[in-house]
């Protein structure tokens, strides 16, 4: 070749691709190709060999704990991604509240059945009492208490005059003159509350004796050693003032209020005695319930 000749320009090599026959034909290159004998196809990558999961020897060197990735828990191990070794145990993931049986029933007492026709209770405390009754309603409480545990289901007050309530409007007015007054086992003990405060002061029909809720006649009972019932109250029924031991919060020797004894068979008795003693607290049934309604 002269020196003022210039060589000729070769073409580049082309490669040729995997093709289908229709783009074979309709491709320049691919056409050129074909009469190139340098183009040779291209082979895939190497592909590296698969190697078997690695296995936990059967006896792991105790100087070396296995580690374990915590984002993927071992199968033996289940419910556990922490790396603990404990057992496989049953997946639980709500807690299971265990079955209770329920208490067995209270046996609830009989109610009470007038065995003589209506009438309105008289009945006293299962025990006696001080001045100190942490007032009228605590002396009520525990007519109401007591009167439940035997089954009786009328509304039940402590026979006593207060600060805002006089002995003789205790008992409805409705059931005041046409009802009589009946011990637990429905025994006549006064013809009607009228006649409770009669000018007798109270007198009580004679051999009739009046129970506790718990069965027991006071008068024979040595549970109440005094046969005194406190009252609080005039002949007629009517609060004293001076006379009701501080509205029945007093325990002093000092205070006094007013009791009646039923050694002589009256219930209203004008006797002012200590507060400190411990006498009879009656409760009457401040009105008539039918049968059908307890």
């Amino acid at each position: 070749m002269k020196d003022n000749e210039v060589a000729e320009v070769q073409p580049p090599p082309v490669i040729l691709y995997p093709q289908s026959q229709d783009q074979s034909h309709n491709n320049g290159a691919g056409h050129y190709s074909q009469s190139n004998p340098a183009t040779r196809p291209i082979e895939p990558p190497p592909q590296r060999p698969i190697e078997p999961p690695r296995r936990e020897p059967s006896n792991p060197d105790p100087r070396y704990p296995p580690r374990y990735d915590p984002r993927f828990p071992v199968p033996r191990y289940s419910g556990h991604t922490d790396g603990r070794l404990n057992p496989a145990q049953p997946e639980n993931r709500y807690p299971v509240t265990p079955q209770r049986r329920p208490n067995p029933p209270v046996p609830q007492p009989a109610g009470h059945v007038h065995t003589s026709g209506p009438g309105l209770h008289l009945i006293a405390l299962n025990a006696p009492q001080t001045g100190n009754m942490r007032g009228i309603r605590g002396a009520d409480f525990l007519c109401f208490q007591q009167a439940r545990a035997v089954g009786l289901k009328g509304t039940f007050r402590a026979f006593l005059s207060s600060k805002l309530q006089d002995l003789y409007s205790i008992v409805r007015k409705s059931d005041r003159d046409n009802l009589p007054i009946v011990n637990l086992k429905d025994q006549v003990l006064f013809s009607s509350w009228e006649s409770v405060f009669s000018d007798n002061g109270g007198k009580m029909r004679d051999n009739t004796p009046i129970y506790s809720f718990d069965g027991r006649d006071i008068l024979r009972d040595s549970a109440w050693p005094e046969k005194i019932v406190w009252h609080g109250s005039s002949i007629k029924g009517h609060r004293q003032t001076d006379n009701y031991c501080e509205t029945w919060r007093a325990g002093d020797r000092a205070v006094t209020g007013l009791a009646s004894s039923l050694q002589t068979g009256q219930l209203l008795q004008q006797t002012s005695s200590s507060c400190s003693s411990s006498y009879i607290v009656l409760c009457i049934e401040n009105s008539y319930i039918t049968h059908s309604k307890k």
